[in-house]
């Protein structure tokens, strides 16, 4: 039976994108429609030309 050799990962996709879901579910808790709409645009990602 062979073994593959596990390489270490730099950066860990999964739990990046979970610290950033748990994150921003704590910034929006508790807020009301018009606060979650204030909050969504001016969180958007900004296009640079």
């Amino acid at each position: 039976m062979k073994m593959k050799n596990k390489e270490i990962k730099d950066f860990d996709t999964v739990k990046t994108f979970r610290e950033i879901k748990e994150k921003i579910s704590n910034e929006i808790q508790g807020m009301n429609f018009e606060q979650l709409t204030a909050y969504l645009g001016k969180a958007k990602l900004k296009v640079q030309k």
